[in-house]
């Protein structure tokens, strides 16, 4: 059971006021595993910085070092769900479950994009007269 332990260092700390948020890099040594599940590392980091809801922790830009073993990525940490969906972007939100995808088809996409380009040009009539 030794060999699926994984380490959790955070650095960089940053308490930050304004966006109502703590930021950090963190660091995971995972010897002997591929690598850690967001999940594993939200319910460690919840114990650890006595976090109450664990939809308020952010986990993304995890990148696996060569050889395997460590992992490095960006975590935050939001004083309440109101600041992070004030903040955090939209594909952030649905990732974490705190939000719902509109699915839009392929044709609607084009459709509207084609209708916006017919208003954006220029007057047809004071380009033909020239």
């Amino acid at each position: 059971m030794a060999d699926k332990t994984c380490t959790i260092r955070t650095r960089k700390f940053i308490t930050n006021r304004l966006l109502q948020r703590k930021q950090f890099i963190i660091d995971v040594l995972h010897p002997g595993r591929p690598n850690v599940s967001k999940g594993e590392l939200k319910e460690k980091l919840a114990v650890t910085y006595d976090v109450k809801e664990q939809s308020g922790i952010f986990l993304f830009g995890f990148r696996t070092q060569f050889g395997g073993g460590k992992s490095t990525g960006f975590g935050l940490i939001y004083d309440d769900l109101k600041a992070a969906k004030q903040f955090e972007p939209k594909y952030r939100l649905i990732r974490n479950g705190l939000d719902k995808k509109v699915e839009k088809s392929r044709k609607m996409k084009k459709e509207r994009r084609n209708r916006a380009r017919a208003i954006r040009g220029k007057k047809k009539n004071s380009s033909s007269k020239k």
